[in-house]
């Protein structure tokens, strides 16, 4: 006999799941783009814009399917109301902050793309930390088993 009692999702849940879920298939979308530049893409961009893409090491491009799969995954895990969304949200950020702090922290990207370039990767951090927390408080509060 289950004798946990679930708390059922709000419909303020449901809606930042599946707005989750759009968020990271957009995800899945651009690296895609991403990992299917082509010759003519390349020519289009400026030399230092074309160095930023060809210097990446492998391991960044890797954190970057880990970090929009893993969100994908995730949200789907809040969908089915699962608690392992929890742990794939958090994998999901480290692979974010892989990500995002090799391109803040170890490339000129400020310098070849503007300031402006620093929202973004500072908008993606801010939705991953909030997804994980999410997750959390659902678990807690018994939506997710």
């Amino acid at each position: 006999m289950n004798d946990v009692i679930r708390d059922e999702p709000t419909r303020g849940y449901w809606i930042i799941s599946i707005v989750a879920l759009l968020w990271n298939l957009l995800g899945v979308m651009a690296y895609m783009m991403h990992v299917t530049l082509t010759a003519e893409d390349f020519a289009a961009m400026g030399e230092a814009e074309r160095a930023l893409y060809t210097g990446a090491p492998t391991w960044v491009t890797g954190a970057y399917a880990i970090a929009v799969f893993g969100g994908t995954l995730g949200s789907v895990a809040l969908l089915l109301r699962k608690s392992w969304a929890v742990p794939v949200f958090a994998i999901s950020l480290l692979a974010i902050l892989a990500q995002m702090g090799y391109s803040l922290l170890m490339t000129n990207v400020i310098e070849v793309m503007g300031a402006g370039s620093v929202i973004m990767p500072l908008v993606v951090i801010a939705i991953g930390v909030y997804l994980v927390m999410f997750a959390r408080s659902s678990k807690k509060r018994g939506i997710l088993s």
